[in-house]
């Protein structure tokens, strides 16, 4: 059993940074890939950013694409979601996902999620 715990949530002003978090514990998560996507009220979760186990590869939604950045800290079991640039459309829950696949965009490759953090994004 892996427990996902997401931070680093907040209201900014537009064109601001924030960084989130996701500790993993229960097991090392080293050996899995790991993922974000966010939903906003009345939409479907989407597919943000995914890295593979060792941190080598990235996968990012077009609208992210240049703006944010994935990365993990294998010895902290960690993943980072570094987001540069924040626009009011990317207002939503941010939520942290663990996959056996190396590296997946799809939310049904994903075994384990977080509750998520809030990121509010004003004009």
């Amino acid at each position: 059993q892996v427990q996902l715990v997401e931070s680093g949530g907040g209201l900014v002003q537009a064109g601001d940074s924030l960084r989130l978090s996701c500790a993993a514990s229960g097991r090392t998560v080293s050996n899995w890939g790991m993922g974000w996507f966010r939903q906003a009220p009345g939409k479907e979760r989407e597919f943000v950013a995914a890295i593979g186990w060792s941190g080598s590869t990235t996968s990012y939604a077009d609208s992210v694409k240049g703006r944010f950045t994935i990365s993990r800290d294998n010895a902290k079991n960690t993943v980072y979601l570094q987001m540069n640039n924040l626009k009011p459309d990317d207002t939503s829950v941010y939520y942290c996902a663990a996959t056996r696949a190396s590296l997946a965009t799809g939310r049904l490759a994903y075994a384990y999620w977080g509750q998520g953090t809030q990121v509010t994004v004003s004009s």
